[in-house]
This record gives structure tokens, C-alpha cells and sequence, in this order.
């Protein structure tokens, strides 16, 4: 898992501007980036899964078998979208029962970001940008009522 994390932030230090947020788990994995280059990085993700598949099936004896299914991708479309994938992201090895807290997987950005906002801002970030939702119109900001300062002069 180690060797997995390091490969993909390798991969998305060289494709991408910013990378937001990640996690590695056994079977799957989730990343927030920010890229121009969207074309080149699914290219290198693909190298990646070819090269992780190849090795991990030499090791386990299973050459053939498909390790990686797919890779998706996805734009951001809205503030409240970003910061509940940031929390969905970083609460997946508690949603798949690996850890209780986020801080507790070592194969993530959970830790580093708890650090960074610290733990009342992640608490007002989880609040504001719940996952209970998540893939139900989440990634749509509610109308915003037009005032004085939308209009021309």
C-alpha cells in the first residue's frame, strides 16, 4: 500500500497543479486533483494500474487477473461539491470499516489535512459539507438571489 501511494503521488505530482486530497485502500482508490493536463494524467494512471496489475499478480501468482476496473473522472462544479469530496475522500477507510477516524489511516491525506486546518475547521468543514448526501445533487450550489451588486452601472 506504501509502494501504491507513493507510485500514484508520483504519477499525480508530475500531471497535476494541486493535489487536494487522497486515499489508498486494498481494492480501490480516490484522489482530488486540480490538472490542465487531464489527458496526460488518465494516460499515466492507466501506466500505473498496467504496471501495479503486473506486479501484484506476478507476486500473488495470478497473471490475467484484472486488478483495476476503471478510472473515473469527475469536474468540480461548485464549493459545497469540493469539500464533500474532500470528506468523502478522507472518510472512506472509516466508511469501509479499516479505521474509526480518518487521522488513524496512514495511506491518506486525512492526517496532513487535519493538521493543516485543524480539527475545528475539519469539524465545521464535515458539519457544512455532510456526505450523507453525497451523489444526490450535491455537486449543485442552490440558486443565488441576484442583489444590487449583480447589476450594471
Amino acid at each position: 500500500m506504501t509502494d501504491c501511494e507513493a507510485a500514484m503521488q508520483e504519477v499525480c505530482e508530475q500531471y497535476t497543479t494541486v493535489i487536494y486530497a487522497w486515499c489508498i485502500l486494498p481494492n480501490h482508490y480516490h484522489l482530488l486533483v486540480s490538472t490542465g493536463r487531464l489527458k496526460e494524467l488518465r494516460r499515466e494512471i492507466g501506466r500505473f494500474h498496467g504496471r501495479s496489475s503486473f506486479a501484484w499478480n506476478g507476486e500473488d501468482e495470478r497473471r490475467g487477473r484484472q486488478v483495476w476496473h476503471n478510472c473515473f473522472d469527475r469536474e468540480i462544479k461548485s464549493h459545497r461539491h469540493f469539500w464533500a469530496s474532500v470528506n468523502y475522500i478522507h472518510h472512506n477507510p472509516v466508511k469501509h470499516g479499516y479505521v474509526t477516524k480518518w487521522q488513524d489511516w496512514p495511506w491518506s491525506s486525512a492526517a496532513e489535512f487535519l493538521e493543516r486546518v485543524g480539527r475545528e475547521t475539519a469539524e465545521k468543514i464535515w458539519r457544512e459539507h455532510p456526505i450523507l448526501d453525497y451523489g444526490k445533487k450535491w455537486d449543485v450550489e442552490p440558486p443565488r438571489e441576484a442583489d444590487e451588486s449583480d447589476s450594471e452601472a
